[in-house]
Order: C-alpha cells, then structure tokens, then sequence
C-alpha cells in the first residue's frame, strides 16, 4: 500500500516538474533515468508510457525467460518484460525485488501493447545533468542511443524503446 503511494507522489511530482518546466521556459527533461540490474538506463520520454507498481503476471509457456508473461494493466492485458534479463543481465526476483520494482508502459503512440519492468526509478534527466556523451559501440543493438556520463562518473545507455519495440530480440518470445 506505501509502495503504491510512494509511486503515486513520484508520478505527481514528475507531472508537475513537467508542467513546471513548460510553464517557465526552462530546458525539459529529455529521459526517464531507471536501473535495473544495477545497469541504469535512460528511456525518452517521448516514447515512455505510464508507470505502475508491481503486479503479479501470468506465466505464458514457452517463451523467453525475460518475457515474464502478461498483466492486467488498467483493463488491458500487457505483456511484461523483465529489462534486465532482456539486456542480458541477471537479476534476483525475489518477492520484495518485486514488491519495489515498477513497470513502465510503453507511449500508445509506439503501438506496442508491453511494458518492462525496471527495479528503480531514478527520475528524470536532462542534457545538462550530464558532463559528456559518447556513441554507441559500432556493434551495439540499434536500440543503443548514446552513453551519457554524469559528474560521478557513472555511464547512463540511452535505449530508443521505438527500436527495441521493433527489434528482433523484442520481438521474439518464443523459447
């Protein structure tokens, strides 16, 4: 129930930076920084849909193991892909992993009836917040946008979720 309401204040608060920042003519966030796996990535927020908390998924036989199967998000059945096992990447999923993790729609303008769910919102993110960018390694998928470094050094993937909606990889959740 705190979880939820922890959500609910995030979402508000980010609605009305949004708004904000509109309002007073000042640069707008670009990404919605999350992580998952430890891994952060930077989703635009053009292409970001709504952000809900955890719920429970049916399993669907034979798919990949990052497919975590579908949700009932708002009256619509929405397939649930686990980001980090999706990037490769292992993760625990126990019970409270879950239990404060979110799942972040894909925009309805992408057409992509999925959402994936990332461990930790770290909110959003502008140009400025960062101290330099660097391209893509040339063999990166070609949903890698670039890696953005912040002031602590930590390197933030950029993933164009448009690209990875129509990736292959994506694509393909059969086992």
């Amino acid at each position: 129930m705190a979880n939820r309401e922890a959500l609910r204040d995030l979402q508000a608060r980010l609605a009305g930076r949004l708004q904000a920042a509109k309002g007073e003519d000042l640069s707008v966030s670009s990404w919605l920084a999350v992580e998952a796996a430890g891994q952060p990535y930077l989703l635009p927020l053009g292409q970001a849909g709504e952000i809900f908390p955890w719920t429970s998924t049916q399993p669907v036989p034979y798919t990949q193991s990052w497919f975590l199967g579908v949700a009932n998000l708002r009256g619509g059945l929405v397939g649930v892909v686990d980001l980090a096992g999706l990037m490769g990447q292992s993760a625990t999923r126990t019970e409270q992993a879950l239990a404060d993790s979110s799942l972040l729609a894909f925009n309805a303008a992408l057409e992509v009836n999925a959402a994936l769910l990332v461990d930790r919102l770290a909110g959003l993110r502008s140009v400025e917040a960062f101290v330099r960018s660097e391209l893509p390694a040339e063999d990166s998928p070609a949903y890698y946008g670039s890696v953005y470094v912040d002031a602590q050094g930590v390197r933030w993937q950029e993933l164009d979720l448009q690209a990875l909606s129509q990736s292959p990889v994506f694509l393909s959740i059969s086992a």
